[in-house]
């Protein structure tokens, strides 16, 4: 299927429009100011979408939805089609830890890296903690592109792993440095970077948040109609605007008749989105204190966070560790093993409540537990191989 896709335009001003091509990294060049740097999004030829689109049968891979889609120029790895849980309270977990990389970023990384290949780029840049890299590098792998990540010393284990794996070029230097040398990467290497490459606010790849916009529709079609709220484990809000503008398509193509609150949940060790929509500003840096949260833990927003929130009538929450992690242990004991980010979205959902009563609650789960730095330090003490130590532990076990 032929993508749709017509151009990018300001978020800040949506009559402001760019050709498609090639992709603006680093915001609108009309609508952005020495202060604050505005996303680009992406139009459609929305009347020229197959009447059967969402009729379709379920299928692995964003190419089922390529009409909604930039071009898909790079072959995929099956991402997409993850499944919603329900829990016992009704409330359904859509799990992104069974993607090819164990996370959402597989979906924005396939829109991205295509975009990079399609455009002819030399290579595939990206800064990341942690999942955002390993897929990157996966998908850059899959359309034989060099990839340079830049990350942290302390990664998770798995990600390192992963980068090892892909053959991706691993480069830790001090945080104030990354940015600029990226920049550099992208001008004079001919990389394209799928992160963001801005000081003032965070822009990313106007391509790559249409990958988010799937989890919509996977959610509508699995539930047979849109939820009454979807809560979002948010850094810097590319998911949640993605899955918010997905939402909004469903209503413009006539699938559902209404937009889900979007809300996002932010780690209280940061916030900026909360930040934002308290004081009105459409980009807000604060100070990052110390959490297990790390792939989360952002000190700037992107303007597309505010615009999901305002346009769908949600709101920007903040989440303690503490939160977190009985939101992680509650999962876990269904069945469902996430990194503490993860579980952000649910933690959101508990902590704030009420529950809404017009309709069904969405909670995104972002990746698997195996991305965590701290599952590489549980360390189990030997246990000694006679009966009565094995049903000593077991019995431990049954009363915990």
């Amino acid at each position: 299927m032929t993508s749709l896709a017509t151009a990018q335009r300001s978020l800040a001003d949506p009559s402001v429009r760019h050709p498609l091509w090639p992709p603006l990294t680093r915001g609108c060049p009309v609508t952005s100011t020495d202060e604050v740097a505005y996303p680009l999004d992406i139009d459609y030829a929305y009347d020229e979408v197959p009447a059967d689109l969402f009729s379709r049968p379920a299928a692995h891979g964003l190419e089922r939805w390529a009409p909604l889609l930039p071009p898909l120029a790079a072959r995929g790895l099956g991402e997409g089609n993850t499944p919603l849980v329900e829990l016992p309270d009704g409330v359904w977990i859509k799990d992104e830890s069974r993607n090819p990389t164990w996370s959402h970023k597989d979906r924005l990384n396939r829109v991205a890296v295509s975009a990079a290949f399609a455009s002819g780029a030399r290579g595939i840049v990206v800064s990341s903690s942690g999942n955002h890299g390993a897929a990157a590098a996966a998908y850059a792998a899959r359309a034989g592109l060099p990839c340079a990540v830049f990350t942290s010393p302390d990664a998770p284990p798995a990600v390192a792993s992963h980068l090892r794996a892909y053959g991706a070029t691993v480069l830790t230097v001090p945080y104030e440095s990354v940015r600029p040398l990226m920049r550099r990467i992208v001008d004079e290497l001919g990389f394209q970077s799928v992160s963001s490459v801005t000081d003032t606010g965070h822009t990313g790849h106007p391509f790559g948040p249409e990958g988010y916009k799937t989890l919509a529709y996977e959610i509508a079609l699995g539930l047979g109609r849109a939820p009454a709220a979807v809560h979002l484990p948010t850094g810097y809000g590319e998911l949640l605007f993605g899955v918010a503008k997905g939402f909004q398509e469903l209503v413009r193509l006539g699938i559902t008749d209404s937009v889900p609150r979007v809300y996002a949940a932010e780690p209280a060790a940061a916030g900026a989105l909360t930040e934002a929509l308290r004081t009105g500003r459409p980009v807000a840096r604060v100070p990052v204190g110390p959490t297990t949260a790390y792939a989360i833990d952002c000190e700037v927003n992107s303007y597309r966070g505010v615009r999901a929130v305002r346009d769908s009538g949600g709101a920007a929450r903040t989440v303690t560790d503490t939160h977190m992690e009985a939101a992680r242990g509650e999962l876990a004991a269904q069945g469902l093993w996430c990194e503490t980010s993860s579980a952000a979205g649910l933690a959101g959902l508990r902590a704030h409540g009420p529950r809404e009563d017009d309709g069904p609650v969405v909670c995104v789960v972002t990746s698997s537990g195996y991305k965590d730095i701290a599952t590489a330090r549980q360390v189990y003490a030997p246990t000694a191989p006679d009966w009565p130590s094995i049903v000593s532990a077991l019995t431990r076990a049954d009363a915990g």
